[in-house]
């Protein structure tokens, strides 16, 4: 073990529900969506937060770490809010309520971009959206049987992405400021929902 190595390792990390530490993240957070994940160094960070940048290896080893750190915790939260929904009311308007949001769809494309280039930030979004993808699927399957619509017509898993892409296709064009044929895509969209969950 080299003498960086060790000292890296052996570093005293800050308490994990420290006020600090979540300014720390909240800044990355809040960087990533305003101007993109290579805004986001420590110095960045810090400044953002109004904090020395040393805080934020004190807290946060590499800025891997910080970078997974924010992921899942924005994955589980998510998560929580995304299985709610879809108990409390019609799972397949949820699932498309869900993939239309633009911060959240804006926030995930940094993720992907930076996925492009860490191992560990793509393993986590993969373990992540398989985790959605069977939330919903399950969810679907559900809905589905208790429709009145020709199962092969649609069948789960492609109503599922059709959903979700096309919800999240949406969101990405307006974060980039187009709408050009959304009203009729949606309008279509809500047709189907009316269908298939009536």
């Amino acid at each position: 073990m080299t003498k960086s190595t060790q000292g890296a390792s052996s570093r005293r990390i800050g308490s994990e529900d420290s006020k600090t530490r979540a300014a720390l993240l909240e800044a990355a957070r809040r960087l990533m969506l305003e101007e993109g994940y290579s805004a986001v160094t420590s110095r960045r960070v810090a400044a953002r937060a109004g904090l020395k940048p040393q805080l934020v290896h004190y807290y946060f080893r590499t800025m891997e770490e910080l970078f997974l750190t924010l992921f899942r915790q924005g994955a589980e939260a998510n998560l929580r809010r995304h299985t709610e929904a879809l108990a409390s009311g019609p799972p397949l308007r949820a699932i498309w309520e869900f993939s239309r949001d633009p911060a959240g769809t804006a926030l995930t494309l940094e993720f992907v971009a930076l996925a492009n280039h860490r191992k560990a930030i793509r393993a986590e979004l993969v373990a992540y959206a398989e985790r959605f993808r069977q939330l919903e699927l399950e969810a679907v399957r559900a809905a589905l049987e208790q429709s009145a619509e020709d199962p092969d017509a649609w069948p789960p898993e492609a109503l599922l992405l059709v959903l979700a892409g096309v919800g999240q296709f949406l969101a990405m064009e307006v974060n980039l400021g187009m709408d050009t044929a959304h009203d009729p895509t949606r309008a279509a969209v809500e047709r189907l929902l009316d269908r298939l969950e009536r």
